[in-house]
């Protein structure tokens, strides 16, 4: 594999829901040759993997209308120090909701634009319970996410 792409994918589940989703989007992802991914909770993500990423893909459940504290914990420890190096790497967003979860991807958008990141994509919302159809939508998620960033579209 000749320099390959680098696919971050950083996401929190408490319970099974979005880790369902963020397998399904490693699936996705996996379906280009050149790419090398990292598959982190966002507990365990940190700056030298958001420099490390030619793309991130964040995963989240909502809660209380908003992101995970994981997620927001994530963005809080890497926000200032990253601000040097102005990333502008494409990132996209995948939610396990309760309710709708546009505001949890509003406030991710919201705190990426600040890094500054750039949205390639809509975010996957999947309301309830997951089915294959939303497994297939994070899927496509991952595969376009990878396929743009191996073509050097986004």
């Amino acid at each position: 594999m000749r320099n390959p792409k680098k696919i971050l994918i950083i996401y929190h589940s408490q319970s099974t829901k979005t880790k369902l989703l963020a397998d399904s989007v490693l699936k996705g992802v996996s379906t280009e040759l050149n790419v090398e991914t990292r598959m982190k909770v966002a507990f365990d993500a940190n700056l030298d993997d958001l420099l490390w990423a030619d793309s991130v893909i964040f995963g989240t459940p909502e809660n209380f209308g908003y992101m995970s504290g994981a997620l927001k914990d994530f963005f809080d420890r890497t926000y200032y120090p990253a601000q040097k190096y102005q990333l502008s790497i494409p990132y996209a967003i995948f939610v396990s909701a309760g309710n709708d979860g546009t505001n949890a991807a509003k406030e991710i958008d919201r705190i990426a634009l600040g890094y500054p990141l750039k949205k390639v994509f809509d975010p996957v919302i999947v309301k309830g319970e997951i089915d294959e159809s939303d497994k297939k939508r994070c899927e496509e998620l991952g595969s376009m996410i990878s396929s743009a960033t191996c073509q050097g579209i986004i």
